[in-house]
């Protein structure tokens, strides 16, 4: 929950995720296919608290959420719900971008989420006050970097590096942002991508999804095994009327 990036891919739209943790949490559980009442759901699941933080619908809406809004904040616990069912809340509606502005996040932490909802790519920040929505340009790539792990000036530097990783005319493909996301940085073990501080904090797993015409691909890297699990989700025919 804590660096994500966007891509537009020549295939479809490319999210990726790095989950970075305390070392006490439990092994997330390999992306699987669940139901809600809208149809089925791919998503890598959070034993300790049963939600996720990167997950994809069959109507082709998909999540990323990040811990914090725009700034650190000191947490309060407990809190009414976790940020993980949050995330499988909003998609449980038929437009998650929109269900964000009604949906009740009283006692609820601090987060972002990049929305990929109807073609349209947004940032939803709760910050613990307010919530905010910014429409993102699809077109272009994008990474965000979790306020309660990295400074303003770290976030600043991190995005530096997608830059440079941008201008090297890398391919927009599953593998490269993968590697991106594994060896970005600098070798500064505390901020770079895959970071990892005195054993306590560090990076668990990346999780690359791609959204295509007609499915969605989701790759998982667990690396506290170093095993990787892919799985695919069709996407429903689309309606009459229906937003594709």
């Amino acid at each position: 929950m804590c660096t994500v990036t966007y891509l537009p891919g020549k295939k479809g739209i490319l999210l990726t995720s790095n989950r970075d943790e305390k070392q006490y949490r439990s092994l997330a559980l390999v992306p699987h296919n669940y139901s809600n009442h809208l149809g089925e759901v791919m998503y890598p699941r959070d034993p300790d608290g049963g939600g996720t933080w990167i997950a994809v619908h069959e109507n082709k809406n998909a999540i990323v959420f990040l811990n914090g809004g725009f700034e650190g904040h000191q947490p309060n616990p407990p809190y009414r719900r976790s940020r993980g069912l949050i995330l499988l809340d909003l998609l449980a509606c038929e437009r998650p971008s929109v269900a964000f502005k009604d949906l009740s996040l009283a006692d609820v932490e601090p987060f972002t989420a990049v929305i990929w909802d109807a073609n349209e790519l947004l940032t939803c920040v709760w910050d613990g006050n307010d919530k905010h929505r910014v429409h993102m340009d699809p077109q272009k790539p994008h990474i965000w970097s979790s306020s309660t792990l990295y400074t303003h000036q770290v976030r600043e530097k991190r995005a530096s590096w997608f830059a440079q990783w941008l201008s090297e005319g890398t391919e927009y493909e599953m593998d490269s942002i993968m590697a991106f996301h594994r060896f970005g940085g600098e070798g500064d073990a505390h901020n770079d991508l895959l970071m990892n501080r005195a054993g306590k904090v560090f990076t668990v797993s990346i999780t690359g999804l791609e959204i295509s015409t007609d499915k969605a691909r989701m790759v998982y890297h667990d690396l506290r095994d170093d095993k990787k699990y892919a799985r695919e989700l069709a996407f429903s025919p689309a309606q009459p009327g229906s937003i594709v």
